[in-house]
């Protein structure tokens, strides 16, 4: 249980510092470079939708910088 407060806190600091510090919080880049990844993917792929595509690039991104 400890494990995921620590996710779960450490998850809420990235998305607050990237939120008031926008691009210069060293995690937006990676997050937002996820997203565009996602995102063309998403374009490419038949079943896979643009919008779907972009969060889950995103999503993944965010997970990479925040599980280590």
């Amino acid at each position: 249980m400890n494990d995921q407060d620590d996710i779960a806190a450490r998850a809420k600091e990235e998305i607050s510092g990237m939120a008031k510090q926008g691009l210069a919080h060293p995690s937006t880049k990676p997050v937002l470079t996820g997203a565009a990844i996602g995102a063309v993917a998403g374009a490419l792929l038949p079943v896979v939708s643009l919008p779907l595509g972009l969060a889950v690039g995103a999503g993944f991104a965010f997970w990479q910088r925040i599980k280590r």
